[in-house]
This record gives C-alpha cells, structure tokens and sequence, in this order.
C-alpha cells in the first residue's frame, strides 16, 4: 500500500482542504438551513452534533474513502478476531473482551498455539472481584485487628490510576458514601502523605494496581503503604488483610506478603489505558457495587457493537475519528480540548489525555518509516464554566485553533434551582460563539467605539463537537470511554501507527533508573551531559 500522504483518497481531501480554505462556518449554515438537524447521528444513548466542524457532504464522502482506502473495515475485523493488531509487542488489542456478555466468544492465540475463547476466563474475573467487593461492602472481609474497611486506597499509575480515578469520580453520585476513596499515582512522598492523612490503618484497603508488580512508582508507594500499616498495627501478618492486587505476577506478590489468592488478573491483551473495565476496575466496584459495574459494562458493549456494525457514514466512533482527521491534517488544528459540562468528569479530560497522546503520538508507522503528516493532537481541557474564566480567552480570539468537544447531559444528578439550565446555556452560547463569532459590523451595531472594534471581534469559524445524553449514568459513561477508545483506534489506523504500544515512556524510565543511585551516592563517577551532570551535582544530598 502507498504512504498515506499517496493515496489518492488522502490527495483529493487535500485537494477539497484547499478549495475550502475560505470557507466560514456562518456561510455553511446560511446554505443549509437544516445543517444544525442533518449533521447529527444519535446512538447508544449519545446525540453527536458535528455541524459546527468546517465540513460539507462532499468532506464526509471524502472521509469515508479515506476510510475505505486506509482498510479501517480489515483493522475492525482484526481486533475481533484476536489478531496482533499490536504489531512492535505481537499482542492482541482485545479490550472489547472485557466487556462481552457471556455466552459471546473472543479467541486469541495461547501459548500452546491454541486458538482460545478467553470470554469464560474474563467472566470468571469478573465475578472473583464480584464477590471480593461485596464482602467489602458488607463488612464480611475485616481488616486484622477485627474492624471492617472504611478507605480504599487504590496504588497504580498510568492506566492502572487514570481509569479507575475517573470513573470513581464520575460515578460519585453511585458510590457508597460511608466509604473512603483515595488514588495515590505519583512517586512524589506528598501525594501518599497527603492522602493518608486522616485514614484509619487498622479500617484501610490498599488495591495495588500493577500488572507486573515491578512498577518502580507504584512499588515505591507500595511499600510506603506497608511502612505504614506496619507501624500502626506491628505484625507482618497484617498485610495480607489491608493488601490485594491486580498483578500477573503471583511470586512478587506472595513475596511482598499478599496472598495470591487475593490476586486479580489481567492479560496481554489488554493495554493498560484500556484496562478500567478489568480487575483495573476493582476500586470501582467497590465504590458502586456489581450492579452499577455491570451497568458500565453494558454501555461500553453497546457501543462497540454500534461500532463494529454501523456504516461509517452513521458510525458515531469512526465519524468523531475522521473529524478529527480532517481538522489535524488537513485544517492544521494542533490541540483538542476536552470540555465536560459535569462537574462529575472533572478527571474525564486527564483520562483521554493518555488514552489518545499514549495510543497516538507516535512519529512512525506500522512499518517504522516517518509520518510525513501530523499524528495525534494534544488533549487537554478542563469542566465547564470553569474553564471559560481560565483559557476560553484563546479558544475565541488566539491565534491557535483548538478543536473543542462539548461534553454535556440534559438532566442533572445535583439539580439545585435552574443552575443546570444555566450550565448548559453556557455550554451551547460557548459553542455557538466558537462557530459563528461576531463581526466588526456587529460590533459597530452595538454602538462600540472604533478603537474598541477589533478587540471586541470574534472570528469564529472555530471547530467543534457536542456529545450529549439524557444524564451522567454507568452505562452513559462506559458508552462514553468506548466512543473515544474506538474513535483513538480509527485515528490509528488512518495514520498507520500502532495505537496500542508505548515505546516513549521507556527512555525516560531507563535514565532515571541510572540516575538514582548516581543521587545518593556523590563518589559515583557521572558521564551525561554536562547539564545533567551539573544538576544532579546539585541535587545530591552530600
């Protein structure tokens, strides 16, 4: 197959780009008075209004065939059928596993050269941590001086602390709240002091979140958190009732004193930003119970079976991807900003914030040659209104364009007077003005002064997308994360990169590893760069 930048699909969007350079949004919709109904598609509980991208009927043709060209259909059929869609680390890419009913069969090769069905062994996982939770919950599982468990403190990072935070913090509204919930990522001793702060050692659970239980960070909290039960409750004995893991590796954890038997696993298959819904998930459960979890189970295999199965003109993932595509590549848009109108998601934009640079900012191909094209965007963002009194002042008026999608939902968990109304007023005045601006004429018409005009001028012609539900539920948010998982593959494959390793985190993890004792240890000799070495002289504590 030709480079991407060859196909004559990718040429005649080029081609399209540049004959729509002028173009504006406020145009688009005068021709089209039913433009704001039409560019729509409505699915598994989600409303996906894409109007307000710079797009006409011939940009989604045009999309699709690039589609079609890049054999997105091939790569979808792929990852059902277990293939190694993760080509640098041969592995399988099957994370829709982890949510498929029973009774529905995902195979990936075995060590044996077996092709096997790993639903059951899926299934089986799920209801280990099942019942684990609900001793939890019921106070049959007791910490070892006899109390039951009132904190749960989940260790990990990366996807082993992004996922479940997020989704603890999105289903707050569900969660048990005579129970404690804390999320210690980073190797920085504030981040664990501060969360243990005020808990209870003998009625706190640590969830160590490590697929390998070699993690450097996560052990390094690890063992802070035994250090610290140790202390308080003095026997040995006592980790194995305030500690469990999600881990593959049974030796590290029965030699770090947690028994195995309170091990949860996970497998190859499944990459670590695409993990929430496995044991990953554990912290979870706990906070929302089996039914709620099984409730996000269920949005999340609603929404891979729309994606597998829905044309890509009505396909909400692929046409949220190809949107996407068409802004980075081919309108030169550099970031998108990730803006939920629920305070509930406030971890929402953090959580793709790795979902999509991890899977996506890569610089070559499945092959190893340079992108001659832009890859991911950068991903940030903020709730809503807050974010409008932060960076909305760039968004509007600075000179960088920035892709927003509005995340919204039309009943409130929390109603309090209209306050709801009023958020989403705000949500839907913000994405109207990113669209549509206001000229220099209309703000003459408002008897501004002239020295004032282009200061008080909005170009528009902004890009983005709303995504709205009935309201913040289990199932709403697991349909949620699907969208944008499958919306980061189709990305994938369109730019021909693998979306499912992580080669760039590795550098950084080698040299700190070499930097460590090099800062406790002032007779050891340095051989790095002579800022390096400057700074880690400075930093040596003799």
């Amino acid at each position: 197959m030709p480079g991407r930048t060859e196909l004559p699909a990718w040429k005649a969007l080029a081609a399209h780009a540049d004959a729509f350079a002028n173009t504006h949004l406020r145009d688009l919709f005068a021709a089209d008075p039913e433009r704001g109904e039409r560019l729509t598609v409505e699915a598994v509980g989600w409303y996906f209004d894409y109007s307000k991208n710079r797009v006409a009927d011939d940009t989604l043709r045009l999309l699709v065939d690039l589609a079609d060209a890049c054999g997105l259909r091939t790569r979808i059929e792929a990852m059902w059928r277990g293939e190694k869609i993760n080509s640098t680390e041969q592995r399988a890419a099957l994370h829709v596993a982890l949510r498929a009913p029973a009774g529905e069969k995902f195979t990936v090769d075995g060590a044996d050269g077996a092709c096997n069905d790993v639903v059951p062994e899926v299934h089986a996982t799920l209801a280990r941590i099942v019942d684990f939770s609900e001793r939890v919950r019921d106070g049959t599982w007791r910490g070892f001086t006899g109390k039951p468990i009132r904190a749960i403190v989940n260790i990990g990072i990366g996807g082993s602390d992004l996922g479940p935070v997020m989704a603890c913090e999105a289903l707050r509204h569900y969660s048990r709240r005579d129970l404690t919930f804390r999320f210690v990522s980073n190797v920085d001793g504030t981040d664990f002091c501060e969360a243990m702060r005020d808990l209870d050692p003998a009625q706190t659970l640590f969830i160590v979140s490590s697929k390998t239980f070699t993690t450097h960070e996560t052990l390094a909290n690890a063992r802070a958190a035994r250090t610290w039960l140790l202390r308080a409750l003095g026997d040995e004995c006592a980790v194995g009732r305030h500690f469990v893991a999600v881990s593959t590796n049974a030796p590290e954890v029965a030699k770090f004193g947690i028994d195995p038997a309170n091990m949860f696993g996970f497998w190859d298959w499944v990459g670590g930003r695409y993990s929430m819904d496995s044991a990953i998930g554990l912290s979870t459960m706990l906070a929302v119970g089996a039914d709620n979890f099984r409730a996000m189970l269920g949005g999340f295999h609603a929404m891979d079976t729309h994606f597998r199965h829905a044309p890509f003109a009505h396909n909400l993932p692929v046409l949220h991807a190809l949107l996407s595509v068409w802004n980075t590549n081919f309108l030169g848009v550099e970031s998108v900003a990730i803006l939920p109108y629920d305070q509930y998601l406030k971890r929402f934009p953090a959580y793709l914030q790795q979902l999509a640079m991890e899977s996506n900012g890569k610089r070559v191909t499945q092959e190893g040659a340079r992108a001659d094209y832009a890859t991911s965007p950068v991903y940030w963002g903020e709730p809503g209104t807050n974010g409008q009194h932060s960076f909305f002042q760039l968004l509007h008026q600075g000179t960088r364009r920035v892709t927003c999608d509005f995340i919204g939902f039309r009943a409130s968990l929390n109603p309090l007077g209209d306050q709801h109304e009023l958020l989403l007023a705000n949500l839907l005045a913000q994405a109207k003005a990113l669209a549509f601006g206001k000229t220099a004429a209309q703000v003459r018409a408002e008897g501004s002064p002239d020295r004032l005009v282009p200061h008080r001028t909005f170009d528009g012609n902004r890009p983005s997308n709303v995504l709205l539900a009935e309201r913040l539920t289990p199932a709403s948010l697991g349909a949620l994360v699907a969208l944008y998982e499958h919306s980061v593959f189709v990305q994938g494959v369109i730019w021909d990169i693998d979306s499912f390793d992580q080669w760039g985190v590795e550098l950084g993890k080698q040299l700190a590893a070499r930097i460590v004792p090099e800062l406790h240890d002032a007779n050891l000799p340095l051989a790095h760069d002579s800022s390096t070495n400057a700074l880690i002289r400075r930093l040596r504590k003799t």
